[in-house]
Parts: structure tokens; C-alpha cells; sequence
């Protein structure tokens, strides 16, 4: 039988709910994130809950340790791309979600990983919340034992769009946007995962980001929000 793995994955929060309570939640988290700079810690509370299927396990998502909330360049940042100069919110949320569903334990220090996220998030410490990036980072122990296996993972990323509560808090407040520029974008794909003697697997994924984009300034990520699609 095929050893079941961790793999890096992100935050499913509120799967089980209700498409109601769901909706609702996005509603709550988007006219927030756009009025007040407080809004991005306050999505730090985002877990993981979403199962992945048989082919693999998942990591639990970890708290942050010290070393964790200010990476060190030095690091470098191994097979994690840099971040492109793109100024537009979907296409760079599609970037970022292709850089958090790709991974390679085989020439990537976990260390690295984090380094190299960390330099896709905005530098505006009011806005960035990078525990709820940091925290999809399996922890050291599971980092070894996915490296072991030299397991990586590729994406294939399929769309990117506006949640429908984020639309509707813009077009209800048009000019809260100004405060921040953040903007919520939902993106969908595909991970396929690989390890030793031929193992491997794909999923479905699916992620709500928060990406800053200042107007004559390319874009960043604030955060990894609640992962509801609507």
C-alpha cells in the first residue's frame, strides 16, 4: 500500500457551513476588510478543515514560530518563484495561488518556502497578515518527512473572480475601496502532488486571497481569507 503523505495545501475555513452562513460570513469579512486596516489580522483566524482525498494526508497548519514572522533573505527562497509586476487584482491572485499550490521539497528548505511567500505580501504592515499565509506551511517535522519522499506538487490554475458579497460591498461603498485598495478574489484549480516510486495524486482547490493593489503600484498579498467561492 502507497504511504500516505502531508502535503502543502490551503485554508478551507467553513466548508461545512451552510450556503447561508457562508455567504454571509464572505458578506462580513469583505465590508470589514474595505472600511478598516484592522480587518486583514482579524482573518488570521482562518484553519484548515477540508480533507484531502485518500491518495495523501494533510499537514495541520501550524502557528507561526518567532523565526517565522520576519523570514531572513538570506534563506534564499529555493523553487519559490519571485513575485511578478503585475498591477491588476485577479491576474495577481492567480499568480499567488499558483505559487502557494507548487512546492518541490527536493531543492526547497522549508525555511526557504517561507522566505519566498514572504516576499510576495505587501510590505504595509497595517494590511499584511502573514500568519494566515505562514500558517499553510507544514511544520518542520512534516517538511522533513515530505522531503524524504521528495514530494512536489504543480497547479494548474483554471479562473479567478470577484466573490459576489465583495461586488456587492464595492458597489454599495464605491470609494471605501480608496482606504486600502484590497481587493478579494476567489481563485480555483487544480494540484497535482508527487512523490517516490510513482506516487502522486490531484485535487481541487479553491482559495479566497486578499491582494492590495495601489493604483501606479504592482500588487501584493494581505492575506489568505476565508476559502468560500460564492
Amino acid at each position: 500500500m502507497q504511504k500516505r503523505l502531508p502535503i502543502l495545501s490551503l485554508s478551507s475555513y467553513g466548508v461545512g457551513w451552510s450556503a447561508n452562513k457562508r455567504i454571509a460570513m464572505v458578506a462580513l469579512v469583505v465590508t470589514v476588510l474595505i472600511a478598516t486596516a484592522a480587518t486583514v489580522a482579524w482573518l488570521s483566524g482562518s484553519k484548515d478543515t477540508h480533507q484531502p482525498p485518500d491518495h495523501t494526508t494533510r499537514a495541520p497548519a501550524s502557528s507561526p514560530s518567532v523565526s517565522e514572522a520576519a523570514p531572513k533573505p538570506a534563506a534564499g527562497s529555493g523553487s519559490v518563484p519571485r513575485p511578478p509586476q503585475i498591477a491588476e487584482p485577479i491576474a495577481y491572485a492567480k499568480a499567488v495561488a499558483q505559487m502557494l499550490w507548487s512546492y518541490d521539497t527536493r531543492d526547497t528548505g522549508r525555511d526557504q518556502q517561507l522566505a519566498g511567500m514572504h516576499a510576495w505580501m505587501t510590505d504595509e504592515t497595517a494590511y499584511a497578515d502573514w500568519p494566515s499565509v505562514s500558517g499553510q506551511v507544514p511544520d518542520p517535522v512534516l517538511w522533513s518527512r515530505m522531503a524524504d519522499q521528495d514530494q512536489h506538487a504543480t497547479a494548474n490554475i483554471t479562473e479567478g473572480h470577484f466573490p459576489s458579497a465583495f461586488k456587492a460591498a464595492l458597489a454599495d461603498d464605491p470609494s471605501a475601496i480608496t482606504k486600502a485598495y484590497i481587493y478579494v478574489v476567489t481563485v480555483n484549480g487544480k494540484q497535482q502532488i508527487s512523490w517516490k516510486q510513482g506516487g502522486g495524486g490531484a485535487e481541487d482547490r479553491a482559495v479566497t486571497l486578499a491582494v492590495q493593489c495601489r493604483p501606479d503600484h504592482d500588487c501584493a498579498l494581505a492575506a489568505i481569507a476565508p476559502n468560500v467561492t460564492q
